[in-house]
């Protein structure tokens, strides 16, 4: 349990640190911005955003550890397939903690190229997911994924009563 607690401390720092902290400060000292913005509710959105996404991120972090028996790391990824919190709502939302992280950094800065910034990673995520990870929980998970794939949209929430409908029964007000 140690190893797995400082493996993810480890990937953390590494990866999202690069992705969340050193590209956008990059970016942003780079003198490339190509357009500024300032809204007082925009920083309150960002700010708001960017809670939500750490929030998001850490409760996604500790549901690998501890339910999913391994760590963010894909060199030790979860041994189970994990489908509780917020997996019920949507197949990645450490992904989608990213983004929040991201968009809150655009709107609390108010930067253009932050936000050229997180739509090409939105891209990335999106190609990985369906080109290199939906394939490798398919092989390791087999029907249990398939299932859950059914259930479970990958980006985006469904509403209650689309949900029902998706699975084929009638929703009634």
């Amino acid at each position: 349990m140690i190893r797995m607690v400082l493996e993810t401390v480890l990937h953390t720092l590494v990866f999202p640190g690069a992705v969340l902290v050193a590209v956008p400060y990059l970016l942003q000292s780079s003198g490339l911005e190509l357009y500024a913005f300032s809204s007082r509710y925009l920083r309150v959105l960002g700010g708001l955003s960017l809670l939500a996404g750490i929030v998001l991120g850490l409760w996604c972090t500790r549901n690998f550890i501890v339910l999913g028996h391994g760590t963010p790391n894909p060199l030790d990824p979860p041994a189970l397939l994990v489908r509780a919190g917020p997996y019920q709502v949507v197949r990645n939302p450490m992904y989608v903690a990213v983004g929040l992280i991201l968009a809150g950094e655009a709107l609390t800065f108010g930067s253009a190229i932050l936000v050229a910034y997180l739509l090409v990673m939105v891209v990335v995520f999106h190609l990985v997911v369906v080109l290199y990870e939906e394939p490798t929980l398919r092989r390791s998970f087999g029907a249990a994924y398939e299932e859950y794939c059914r259930r479970v949209p990958r980006w985006i929430p469904r509403v209650a009563w689309l949900a029902l409908a998706a699975d084929g029964t009638e929703h009634r007000r």
